[in-house]
């Protein structure tokens, strides 16, 4: 749990384009410390999680999200968390919501979709 609190965090962090030092500052701690809660090293309080969310402008259940029985877990979500970390992710979660239209939307996840099966 710990470890996957610690994922959603570095995500939001990466997502929002704080880095770890200015997390840090916000909450008053050292980058160290927020590489850690980030690693799943140290356990976030549930006082420290809730300035988390402030600072990262996010619900403290976002955290949580996804968070089922830990052997349920599959390498399948494991490789999304991990692209979703990577530049191309980040870049991807910045842009996508510019699209607004709804239909152009659907056409570029089935793009993707055709493309991922053809691979």
């Amino acid at each position: 749990m710990d470890r996957h609190v610690g994922l959603r965090i570095r995500m939001r962090r990466k997502e929002m384009g704080v880095s770890q030092e200015r997390l840090a500052e916000a909450l008053g701690i050292t980058f160290q410390q927020v590489q850690k809660y980030e690693r799943g090293a140290n356990r976030v309080s549930a006082s420290k999680l809730w300035e988390i969310a402030a600072a990262l402008k996010t619900p403290v259940a976002y955290f949580y999200d996804g968070l089922g029985d830990q052997e349920a877990v599959s390498a399948q979500r494991d490789a999304a968390q991990d692209f979703m970390l990577s530049a191309e992710g980040i870049e991807l979660m910045a842009t996508f919501p510019r699209i607004s239209e709804p239909a152009i939307r659907r056409k570029i996840v089935e793009l993707v979709r055709v493309v991922a099966e053809e691979i």
